[in-house]
């Protein structure tokens, strides 16, 4: 049999149309901890990954809920935070701790049949920390003179300050750091956020990877002698909105080589009926290494190296962002040849050559995150986290693939007029 490939002949593309999700199993732990687990995988390999409503949103004191979610893993009840380490490390898994605007995780990746040997110190981490006062202030100083040293770099600035100008200081994802708020951090701070945001009723598990029931019973066995709080913990945190009395704003940076620039604005999260339309926008936009802000301000004008544009989408809002780091005498001419990109968007229809070549991208990259058990883990997560339908990648496909030109158009006239737009330049 010849089964020589004849690659004068291109390959047949075929159109991606339905998305196979996942079949999820939902339990409790008899604790009453919500279990989310996904059995898909070759290899003996899981993924455990419990999610706190304990984010930056949630603190009323800058800067304790990522403290606490790093904290976390320096020392408990049996362990040090030495111990710890060497313990993940000689069994070769991995754990790590995230805190975002809305929710702070810890993760550990794990061979099956080590899971007796680690995950006791992963459920000791989550349910007996001691947060040592002399790590505490190791953490701190360390943490703080990396501040220290991003005040000087323009993109970090910028990054710091442009949620600020669009939500607004008081709102909860507009709050920023200042160097004197590391000094403020304590343990007792520290200890009082674990308390209210950790280990409550709406805490989830997600676990993923090739699953057993002998697995779950592990899990279940060491997270469920812990108490569940179920008590509610009293009002949401301020939401108001401080819309910006100016729309150009700039920070300056003295001796700097370079402009951070960001163009966006106040949008909305993935549960607005219009997202789905606009992550195509924005990918024609800025989203993709073929956007047109690439095409023109880096390949045609050569001011810079990158430039992109995204959504973020958080849990109670979101916002739009067009972000680039650019040589200081070009920064007027990129701002403006920004303004020109999107003017282009309001004024004329999209092309069906290049609206289909971003179907195909973004249909490309769906199927891409969907790409492994832990890969799918992550889009379980955050339709869970949404409550969102297990549907919803389908329906994210099916609006992607019946876009039209004219709706990309109303779209951009709809949210990316420039009078609606903040501008924020840190540079000389």
């Amino acid at each position: 049999m010849n089964l020589s490939i004849d690659r004068n002949i291109q390959p047949q593309i075929l159109p991606v149309r339905s998305i196979d999700l996942m079949t999820v199993e939902d339990l409790k732990l008899d604790n009453g901890l919500q279990v989310h687990q996904l059995n898909l995988g070759t290899q003996d390999l899981v993924k455990i990954e419990i999610v706190f409503e304990a984010g930056i949103s949630q603190q009323k004191q800058k800067l304790v809920s990522s403290f606490t979610n790093k904290m976390l893993a320096e020392g408990t009840k049996s362990y040090t935070a030495y111990e710890i380490a060497k313990i993940f490390d000689s069994y070769g898994a991995y754990y790590s701790a995230n805190a975002d605007k809305d929710y702070a995780s810890l993760t550990l990746y794990c061979l099956t049949k080590y899971l007796d040997q680690t995950l006791p110190v992963f459920a000791e981490i989550i349910c007996e920390p001691l947060f040592p006062e002399n790590e505490l202030q190791t953490l701190t100083n360390k943490t703080k003179q990396e501040f220290i040293v991003n005040l000087k770099k323009v993109k970090s600035v910028a990054q710091l300050n442009f949620p600020s100008l669009i939500f607004g200081t008081t709102h909860p994802y507009g709050q920023k750091a200042e160097v004197s708020d590391f000094d403020k951090v304590t343990r007792q701070g520290v200890q009082s956020f674990y308390q209210k945001h950790y280990l409550n009723s709406d805490s989830r598990i997600f676990i993923s990877g090739k699953l057993n029931e002998e697995i779950i019973n592990k899990l279940n066995h060491h997270f469920s002698t812990f108490k569940i709080k179920t008590e509610k913990l009293g009002s949401e945190p301020n939401y108001k909105i401080e819309q910006p009395s100016e729309h150009s704003h700039h920070i300056k940076i003295e001796a700097a080589l370079q402009s951070a620039i960001w163009v966006g604005k106040k949008l909305f999260n993935k549960l607005d009926p219009d997202f789905i339309g606009m992550q195509v926008l924005n990918t024609i936009l800025g989203g993709y290494f073929g956007s047109r802000l690439m095409s023109n301000i880096r390949e045609d004008k050569g001011y810079t190296y990158g430039i992109g544009s995204s959504l973020v989408s958080h849990k109670n809002d979101g916002f739009f962002a067009i972000h680039t780091e650019v040589g200081s005498k070009y920064t007027e001419a990129t701002i403006s040849e920004i303004h020109k990109e999107i003017a282009l968007l309001l004024t004329k229809k999209t092309n069906s050559t290049e609206l289909d070549l971003i179907k195909n991208y973004i249909s490309g990259q769906l199927i891409r995150g969907l790409d492994g058990p832990f890969a799918v883990h992550d889009k379980l997560k955050s339709t869970v986290l949404y409550g969102l339908d297990l549907n919803y990648h389908q329906h994210f496909l099916d609006q992607v693939l019946s876009i039209t030109p004219e709706i990309i158009r109303d779209l951009a006239n709809k949210h990316l007029q420039k009078s609606s737009l903040t501008e924020l330049i840190v540079g000389i």
